[in-house]
């Protein structure tokens, strides 16, 4: 074992909310939400020494208000941290939480960081999908990107028409739909078996209703059937369109963090971590078919690392939209609806997506994946990003191995 080499200690996240006025987060800060996780994570981890942590690094898609101030300081003061402990702020869209664990990965890779807590919030109640921004008017009138893209549910839909006419095989609408159903079963399956309990944190919050507790994910409905998700109205974005409330993830807010640290110190503090971060890898696309990052993220780091697909016994993706899940099933040839390496325990359709946070909520489940499933030695955290990218994250299990 090189005691340079980058670990997964521990991960928790706040339940996800839908974002609307009667939203449980509705009332609730977006740095109040990662003081929580962060109260929880050192709660987890009594012998961890806070005060030598090297970096608090937070992603933020919107990095104003409540989720501005150099999120990744700030909250070392809300949280309780000593004030020793430094941080900053990301912003790599949906990526923001996912690039924030590369750069503390790489931080310790490099002999520059023992210990780095790496997590991503998004509040979208507070900061709705682009509010404020000022995208360059070059970006348009030299037709850089339409602006109808900046929307990524036109993204979605055009990836549609896009994968048969770049010679992948094409999704249909009833495929997504099916996709779609699985996922919420398996959600359901492993809430009811308290898969979910192991890493989300209960958290009281004023409400328009008064104190509530948020300790569920708003946006997954039960009782729902194939039936009902394929009668869901279509969103408006292309007439006779395939994108439906449905098979796409939804706008809400939560709050995901994860603790990283090297070898060196695992071993010195007897901390048995779960998993090794072997590599990352981020790739642009065109922003048109932003969903499609995923494919060539994967295949970057693939080779960058010497592996191949094969090589992955779990996969925890994070599907915007069923279209972009099924499109990269079906390129590296998966069954499809289901298979039992791609997001076992349910995904991002079932539980919504608050941007930065999301990347971080899949390595959390990635290392419970592989606390139940001991054979597996190797995983993927992957995820499309606004504006064209991809990100991907190879993990190597290392449960029992310490």
């Amino acid at each position: 074992m090189d005691l340079r080499d980058a670990y997964f200690v521990d991960g928790c996240r706040t339940w996800f909310g839908k974002s609307r006025p009667d939203g449980q987060f509705w009332s609730t800060r977006a740095d109040d939400m990662v003081t929580k996780v962060l109260y929880e994570l050192q709660k987890r981890n009594p012998t961890v020494p806070w005060g030598e942590v090297d970096d608090c690094i937070w992603g933020a898609t919107t990095q104003s208000g409540d989720q501005g101030t150099t999120m990744g300081r700030a909250v070392v003061f809300t949280a309780g941290l000593p004030d020793t402990v430094p941080g900053f702020s990301v912003d790599r869209m949906c990526a923001g939480g996912m690039t924030c664990q590369a750069f503390g990965a790489s931080f310790i890779k490099s002999g520059s960081a023992d210990m780095i807590i790496a997590g991503g919030v998004e509040h979208m109640a507070h900061h709705p999908m682009g509010a404020g921004a000022d995208p360059n008017p070059r970006i348009v009138t030299e037709k850089m990107v339409a602006p109808k893209y900046f929307n990524m549910g036109n993204t979605a839909e055009k990836l549609h028409d896009w994968m048969p006419e770049h010679g992948e095989q094409p999704v249909t609408k009833e495929e997504a739909d099916e996709y779609s159903y699985h996922v919420l079963e398996r959600y359901f399956k492993a809430l009811d078996a308290g898969y979910y309990d192991k890493h989300c944190v209960d958290m009281t919050v004023f409400s328009p209703n008064g104190w509530i507790v948020a300790n569920k994910d708003e946006q997954a409905k039960r009782g729902t059937t194939l039936e009902s998700i394929k009668n869901l109205r279509r969103f408006p974005f292309k007439a006779e369109g395939h994108v439906t409330p449905a098979n796409a993830s939804g706008l809400n807010d939560g709050a995901c963090v994860s603790l990283l640290m090297s070898g060196q110190k695992c071993k010195e503090l007897g901390i048995k971590p779960k998993m090794k971060f072997v590599g990352a890898s981020f790739i642009g696309v065109d922003p048109t078919v932003m969903g499609w990052g995923p494919v060539p993220s994967t295949e970057k780091v693939l080779k960058r690392f010497g592996m191949k697909f094969e090589d992955l016994d779990i996969i925890e993706l994070n599907e915007a939209f069923a279209v972009q899940a099924v499109g990269f099933m079906k390129h590296f040839g998966m069954k499809f609806p289901e298979d039992p390496r791609l997001n076992p325990y349910g995904g991002t359709i079932a539980m919504g997506h608050p941007l930065a946070s999301s990347g971080v909520r899949l390595s959390m489940q990635l290392a419970q994946d592989f606390e139940m499933n001991p054979k597996a030695k190797y995983g993927l955290t992957t995820m499309c990003v606004g504006l064209g990218m991809g990100g991907s994250i190879i993990w190597e299990n290392v449960v029992g191995k310490f």
